[in-house]
């Protein structure tokens, strides 16, 4: 389903809304601790599913990219789980809290919380400023922060760096904004005033430059939250060109110039608000011409036009970002919404697809809130965590600072207490191995030397202190299928056991007597089978995976002849009418990969109803038979992933009455 919405304001909270509000309190809501059912609540992790495949320790911490992984130096996946610390990109220019809190404390108990990532908000200005030496007075009480005393903010953030290496913590750097504003984040470009794109571009070549031998940051986000609706001008956009305010470009652009100074580090990059349907110019400014998604949260125009590195391709990471409703009342908030729904609606069509497809990691750079003082923003909240768990998808936290205006943070108003509700709902999506939080870092643990909470990479991937577990689940029940249609089958087995904890389930299936593959991997014991065949046989059978990567034996299958007919073949089509005039029309078809895979083509089949004839169309190659209308894909918009859609357009002389029947049959 499209969901488009011209009506998005997304005002946004961060940074200095309110600085401190005294005896204030964060409601919570009841069973956040309640994480993807029961075995979390036995296991309390959820690990990258790969097996160890390595012994030897790398030298250093430098990550890098294979497929929708990030792995480290030996190819070990590891899972990037954190949170992000604002105001270094303020006015302030430097972490905000630090009026109140203690740098060490804050920095050690976020360590010790399992939080292996910071993301730290800065500005281009605040590089430059670095850069060029000149330094504004640091907003650092120094009776509670005694070792900042004397420091400017460039000695501050290397003091910080410092503490990071000495409790296990890893960073990435994050352009919030061009100025150092407090409201920057607002503003829709990565340049403003006098910043311009070459000033954007040098300011991370400086830090790039200044870091490229310390493995603790190791990535950089590119842009925070590129923006802009379609009569906004100026606005971002994504497509082929080398436009000034063509953001794919611009990424592209820095994320070069950054990986030239320093090969080894991750760059990360976020989408933008809106992306044109299909047959729709940038030009446009029809509401209806575009899907809409949160600022920084639409990735659709990857599937058309990515980001080519080349040899460093390898360093490439996507960042959405997504966020509930008491931000912004998105049109998917204003109706029953489930995780199934966000994932098919929202997650997948923007981002998922990415992951789902294996063309690349996700980071989602933001997401949270507050809780407890509305229900849907409580569901979507723990929606959103579950998926983070179910794909081990990385994601750094909005936010550490209770200033957020429209979230809160992890900390209350003294920058000392935690929000222990809201701390129990993300433990959920932190990296954790049997138990223990796990480091981004081969040497130091969390929390820092003689921790017993955390363990290192290399002990994660060596057998070494809570790293030794080899032991598989036991296989789980023969799965029994039930409500039959001739598209869908719901399964359910029972569980299986295991001595750290069951995390996930793959379900596999095969067609006729063909090879099994994995069509999905669900955090309980039933998963709802949909886009099938009419009159098919399939095959279904299901493995557990537990906290250590560790993968059962197949259960015994279970075989399923779908009902006849009852609707497509891996994809469904919906006509539209966009435009009419006296004896003519134009309209669009919008092609749905309704399976569980991605599909390599389509092809969409109509009879046009009396008096009527397409006469030109577009984003496909069509054929006519008589009144019979046949539609291939074009080479471009083939690939779908599981869940995605794209268009086609014509033009039609006679009546725009849409056709009385569409078929859609997907290939490869």
């Amino acid at each position: 389903m499209s969901v488009s919405s011209g009506t998005h304001p997304n005002p946004r909270r961060r940074a200095g809304v309110t600085r401190l509000v005294a005896g204030a309190t964060v409601a919570v809501v009841a069973g956040a601790t309640t994480v993807l059912g029961q075995h979390l609540a036995q296991a309390e992790t959820v690990p990258p599913s790969a097996a160890p495949i390595a012994a030897a320790v790398p030298a250093s911490d430098w990550l890098h990219v294979e497929g929708n992984q990030i792995v480290d130096e030996a190819g070990n996946p590891v899972w990037l789980t954190g949170a992000n610390w604002f105001g270094f990109n303020a006015s302030e220019r430097v972490f905000h809290g630090l009026w109140s809190g203690n740098i060490t404390t804050i920095t050690q108990q976020m360590a010790a919380r399992g939080i292996n990532l910071v993301r730290v908000p800065i500005s281009t200005q605040l590089l430059l400023e670095w850069k060029a030496g000149t330094f504004t007075t640091a907003n650092v009480n120094t009776y509670v922060n005694p070792e900042l005393s004397g420091m400017n903010s460039l000695e501050i953030f290397d003091y910080w760096l410092g503490l990071c290496e000495r409790y296990g913590l890893k960073v990435m750097l994050d352009v919030h904004s061009a100025e150092a504003d407090n409201s920057g984040h607002v503003a829709p470009m990565w340049y403003k005033g006098s910043i311009t794109p070459e000033l954007f571009y040098q300011g991370w070549e400086w830090v790039a430059a200044r870091y490229k031998s310390n493995d603790t940051i190791v990535a950089m986000d590119l842009e925070n939250e590129p923006h802009g609706k379609m009569a906004e001008q100026p606005r971002a956009k994504w497509d082929g060109s080398t436009d000034v305010d063509n953001w794919k470009y611009a990424a592209e652009t820095a994320a070069k110039r950054i990986l030239a100074v320093n090969p080894n580090v991750l760059v990360v990059v976020e989408g933008i608000e809106i992306y044109p349907r299909s047959g729709v110019s940038w030009s446009s400014t029809a509401e209806s011409d575009y899907y809409f998604n949160w600022w920084g949260g639409n990735l659709r125009g990857v599937r058309d036009h990515p980001i080519e590195l080349g040899a460093n391709a390898d360093q490439l990471v996507y960042s959405p970002h997504d966020y509930g409703p008491l931000v912004y009342e998105q049109p998917w908030f204003q109706k029953s919404f489930d995780k199934a729904t966000l994932t098919d609606d929202v997650w997948r069509p923007n981002w998922l697809y990415l992951h789902e497809s294996g063309t690349a990691p996700l980071l989602i750079g933001e997401w949270g809130g507050r809780l407890g003082q509305d229900d849907r923003q409580d569901q979507w909240m723990t929606a959103l965590r579950d998926l983070i768990a179910q794909y081990q998808l990385h994601q750094t936290f909005w936010c550490l600072n209770p200033n957020s205006g429209d979230t809160g943070g992890l900390l209350l108003d003294d920058w000392a207490t935690w929000d222990e509700e809201k701390y129990a709902l993300l433990k959920g999506a932190l990296w954790q191995h049997n138990g223990k939080f796990v480091s981004l870092d081969h040497q130091v643990p969390l929390g820092g030397a003689g921790v017993t909470t955390s363990i290192t990479l290399a002990e994660r991937y060596s057998g070494g202190a809570g790293g030794g577990d080899t032991t598989a689940p036991t296989v789980p029940g023969t799965p029994i299928a039930s409500e039959v249609t001739a598209t869908t089958v719901q399964l359910s087995w029972s569980a299986s056991t295991d001595d750290t904890g069951v995390t996930a389930y793959d379900v596999l299936r095969a067609t006729g007597g063909g090879t099994a593959s994995v069509v999905a991997t669900v955090s309980g014991t039933s998963y709802p089978t949909r886009g099938l065949s009419g009159a098919t046989t399939y095959t279904f059978s299901v493995r557990a995976r537990d906290a250590a990567g560790n993968v059962s034996a197949a259960s015994a299958p279970v075989t399923v002849t779908t009902e006849s007919g009852g609707g497509d073949n891996g994809c469904s089509a919906a006509y539209k009418v966009t435009n009419s005039w006296a004896g003519g029309f134009m309209g669009e078809v919008v092609v749905t990969n309704i399976s569980t895979a991605t599909i390599g083509g389509w092809k969409v089949t109509w009879t046009n109803q009396p008096g009527t004839s397409i006469d030109s169309l577009w984003n496909g190659t069509m054929t006519v038979a008589g009144s019979e209308v046949t539609v291939i894909n074009a080479s471009h918009n083939g690939t779908l992933a599981a869940g995605s859609t794209t268009t086609f357009g014509f033009v039609g002389t006679g009546a725009s009455t849409a056709p009385d029947i569409m078929s859609c049959l997907a290939s490869g």
